[in-house]
């Protein structure tokens, strides 16, 4: 079974940053590509950034917007999201995902993420 644990969210100010963390099985994250999404309340789930399993390639979301940087530390099974300038529009609930893939290089699209974490929760105030 696929598990993933994400870590790294809380309530700061606008303006502050937080890191968050996904951990998930080496075997898992050896194969697979990793992304967050978040979901705010009464709206859609949203693409926030991803990431291919080497590590070279990522994507991000229109409203990222160079404020939030994905990336991976093999060592760890690790994948994180640094994100700088938060805003109350950012707040909502963010879930790691990981799609199985043999393309080291590639990036899944948005709906082939098969595998989910629970979520951990950012609040930004207003």
């Amino acid at each position: 079974q696929v598990q993933l644990e994400e870590s790294g969210g809380g309530s700061v100010q606008p303006g502050e940053s937080l890191r968050l963390s996904c951990v998930t099985s080496a075997r898992t994250f050896r194969n697979s590509a990793m992304a967050w999404f978040r979901q705010a309340p009464g709206k859609q789930r949203e693409f926030v950034a991803a990431v291919s399993r080497s590590g070279a390639g990522a994507r991000y979301g229109e409203f990222v917007r160079d404020r939030f940087t994905i990336s991976i530390d093999s060592s760890k099974n690790t994948v994180y999201l640094q994100m700088n300038g938060l805003q109350p529009e950012d707040t909502a609930l963010y879930y790691c995902a990981a799609h199985e893939t043999p393309g080291s290089w590639r990036l899944p699209e948005d709906d082939e993420f098969e595998y989910w974490g629970q979520g951990t929760q950012v609040t930004v105030f207003s």
